[in-house]
């Protein structure tokens, strides 16, 4: 690989349920006579979860739900490096595909169809990792965005601190990353800065917050318990669902977790994922699946800034 900055970009395997099971969607690019996978390059400042739902969206008509990550692809574009990120996903629209000289032809395959068609084994192997996982539903551990410094705070509660400019506008900067995850549940420490980082999200999917007093961080110093206690509950719904919180209160909420979904803290990958030193903003998602036995339990893991560094 060249020292140069590599080149991001960012797709999806994209899955659904057809006539006789499981389809995968795969794009034909004119200009370069191949069959690939849905994907593109991020435009300046895009986070890549954004680029993944956009690029997925321009070339084929269909709006995604990002599922679990799979493995990104590394490779060389006239010797600078390349890095695409993927996802499994799911359909959430169809807006209807306009063939362009970008993607001229769209075609859903079965996956054991799909190597014959695909010109690059890797996607290949991508459709595969993704046919073979199951359906998940996402849990998102997100620390508020920036808030006022406690020193420059005049009001009598912590908990009324409110975000300042830059934390309003990371606020803005999740509602498309939340919504690329197909979030429909809202749940929030009952601290303004809290439910300040996911107001603007939660009106955006016309849903409420809920507030959860366990989760701010008074409540969880006198009380460690009740948090762990209410995190484990929220592990256990079915519904996909954001958790805005605080610093202090995440190792709790993320051991809580680990118990509660059977996360392996020896898997390397997932380990790197799981620190709870989250900036602000940033924030984690638990990809879930229901077991034989109904319990929830982790699929995978992975770990996002608010501006996507």
């Amino acid at each position: 690989m060249s020292s140069q900055a590599a080149i991001r970009a960012a797709g999806v395997v994209l899955l659904r349920d057809g006539e006789h099971g499981r389809e995968v969607l795969l794009v034909h690019r004119p200009g370069r006579a191949d069959w690939s996978l849905p994907k593109g390059k991020l435009d300046p400042g895009e986070h890549v979860v954004a680029a993944a739902v956009r690029e997925c969206d321009e070339e084929t008509g269909f709006t995604p739900v990002l599922g679990p990550p799979l493995p990104s692809q590394s490779y060389s574009v006239l010797s600078q490096p390349k890095v695409v990120t993927y996802w499994a996903a799911t359909v959430k629209s169809d807006e209807g595909f306009a063939p362009d000289d970008e993607v001229d032809e769209i075609r859903w395959v079965g996956p054991e169809e799909a190597p014959a068609l695909l010109t690059y084994a890797n996607d290949a192997s991508l459709v595969a990792l993704g046919a073979g996982l199951p359906l998940t539903t996402p849990l998102i551990v997100l620390r508020h965005t920036q808030a006022l410094k406690r020193s420059a705070f005049k009001g009598k509660a912590d908990e009324d601190r409110p975000l300042t400019g830059r934390g309003r506008s990371q606020s803005k900067g999740l509602v498309p990353l939340l919504d690329a995850f197909g979030i429909t549940e809202v749940h929030s420490s009952s601290a303004r800065r809290c439910i300040e980082t996911v107001r603007r999200f939660a009106k955006s999917i016309d849903a409420s917050v809920e507030a959860e007093p366990d989760l701010n961080e008074e409540r969880h110093e006198a009380k460690p318990s009740a948090t762990v206690r209410r995190v484990r509950q929220l592990a256990r719904v079915d519904a996909p669902l954001v958790i805005s919180t605080h610093r202090p209160v995440l190792p709790t909420i993320l051991e809580a977790l680990q118990d509660e979904l059977s996360v392996d803290p020896d898997n390397a990958r997932w380990a790197r994922a799981w620190d709870p030193k989250l900036p602000p903003g940033g924030f984690i998602v638990v990809h879930r699946t229901r077991a034989e036995d109904g319990s929830m339990v982790a699929v995978a893991v992975e770990r996002h800034t608010a501006s996507g560094e």
